[in-house]
């Protein structure tokens, strides 16, 4: 492993350089700010692909190395569930998860020699259900603030998930495995392959 960039990350996310970092994937990061907003009609599968790729390409601009660029939504009845933008839509969106199933998509592109090629994998997240007193304390914790869906599942909202059926680092925020396979498509060294 090189402690040199191999890959620039078009993300602030100290979550996804970290699981880059797990797989053995060094990164320069160069945050990239694009317009979020789902456009009429969009799947959130085609959202979060859309994203992805706008921010891989944006930062690929920035960037002489491949560039991977990533986006992730909650998803509750099809309605894609941004950050929330006060304690009540957190506690309104978490108070519609409690006690039940949802979806978390999150999509991933990677530029370089081989093109812009992209991925997006749906995870289902089962809660249990929340009580009120909790909800308080978890917006009280700040964690929800700055999350898709109001909560993070590598935090404290963990206590929250009785099981998923999917990739648990792509609901933190980018999928290994198919991230693995993009960045070896494109020619980006793993831990593994050095």
């Amino acid at each position: 492993m090189t402690d040199d960039p191999v890959l620039c990350l078009a993300s602030a996310s100290p979550r996804r350089r970290d699981l880059l970092a797990s797989i053995g994937v060094t990164v320069e990061v160069r945050p990239v700010d694009l317009d979020e907003t789902p456009r009429p009609a969009e799947s959130a599968a085609d959202y979060v692909v859309r994203l992805a790729r706008e921010k891989a390409l944006a930062g690929a601009r920035l960037s002489d190395l491949p560039t991977l660029g990533s986006d992730t939504a909650v998803v509750r009845d099809g309605d894609i569930l941004g950050k929330p933008a006060d304690r009540e839509q957190a506690l309104a969106m978490l108070r519609s998860l409690s006690g039940r199933g949802h979806e978390v998509l999150t999509g991933v592109a990677v530029t370089g020699p081989a093109g812009l090629l992209s991925a997006c994998v749906t995870t289902r997240v089962f809660m249990r259900v929340l009580e009120e007193d909790e909800l308080a304390a978890y917006w009280a914790t700040g964690e929800p603030a700055d999350k898709a869906g109001g909560y993070a599942i590598q935090g404290l909202a963990a206590v929250f998930v009785e099981h998923i059926e999917g990739s648990h680092s792509a609901v933190v925020g980018l999928p290994l495995f198919e991230t693995a396979n993009l960045l070896a498509r494109q020619g980006v060294p793993l831990w593994h392959r050095a």
